[in-house]
């Protein structure tokens, strides 16, 4: 089973760029998505639904801004958009199209896009009442006894080694000790595992999947390691393989890739 994670910094403009192309060559089973920036109105069909795919979105309220989406090759059995349904107080991280959950038997596949909190203090604040709410999200889906893989954009280097300039960055959303210390307590209390950094340990191999915009970040790959395949234990215990492609650039994220055994 291959899966491929991507925030595409807008599906018009990676269209453009030639994404729909590469994700045909590709054949992946499940496609997460990220930062589509789109309404339904704006979408063709071929973002809708690419060849041999069937394409489900959570859109933000918010045009030109945020949501999510998934192609799969399988119809699934149920399509969670948001967090809402039994979720109380979360409307507000809804309305911004963040979350989008496709359930196939009992594994269930996840697009998650987090915020980011580097445009000022209110979105910082903001960011920190998501993870608090999500946390407990991620509690009950570890309890829930299925297995699931959650793509996505969390918009948070874990350890020093997830981004190029830790040094310069540490008082600087994404990199704040309460932000990583969040991930950790995912990791090491809850129990979800980290797919690429569990099939990659050497964590000198400067893995990065997004990369700023500013000066040339890209070319002298000054990059931040913020997008994760998360897995339950035994689902992250059938990983093969992973790989992060960098090869053409469709976005200022880099598509992660992950096979899993059947």
């Amino acid at each position: 089973m291959k899966i491929i994670s991507l925030n595409l910094n807008g599906i018009r403009s990676a269209t453009n760029k030639g994404v729909q192309t590469w994700l045909q060559s590709q054949n992946a089973d499940v496609v997460c998505m990220q930062e589509i920036k789109a309404q339904q109105a704006d979408m063709t069909p071929e973002m809708l639904n690419p060849a041999g795919y069937y394409g489900y979105f959570h859109y933000a309220e918010k045009k030109g801004y945020s949501g999510v989406g998934i192609y799969c090759k399988t119809q699934p059995d149920l399509v969670i958009e948001g967090l809402g349904g039994s979720n109380e107080g979360v409307q507000d991280i809804d309305s911004e199209g963040r979350y989008l959950e496709c359930q196939f038997g009992n594994l269930s596949v996840i697009s998650l896009y987090l915020p980011s909190g580097s445009s000022g203090e209110e979105r910082q604040a903001f960011k920190f009442s998501v993870m608090r709410r999500f946390m407990l999200h991620m509690q009950a889906l570890i309890k829930s006894g299925r297995e699931i893989i959650i793509c996505g954009d969390w918009n948070i280097a874990h350890k020093e080694a997830d981004l190029k300039n830790y040094k310069g960055n540490k008082k600087n959303s994404g990199f704040l000790p309460e932000e990583r210390a969040w991930l950790t307590t995912l990791f090491d209390e809850v129990g979800w595992v980290d797919v690429y950094r569990t099939l990659h340990p050497d964590t000198t191999d400067e893995s990065y999947t997004w990369w700023s915009n500013r000066g040339q970040a890209w070319a002298k790959n000054v990059g931040w390691r913020i997008d994760y395949q998360i897995a339950t234990p035994a689902t992250a215990a059938k990983a093969v393989s992973t790989n992060i492609y960098k090869a053409e650039r469709f976005s200022d994220h880099a598509p992660l890739i992950v096979e899993y055994a059947e």
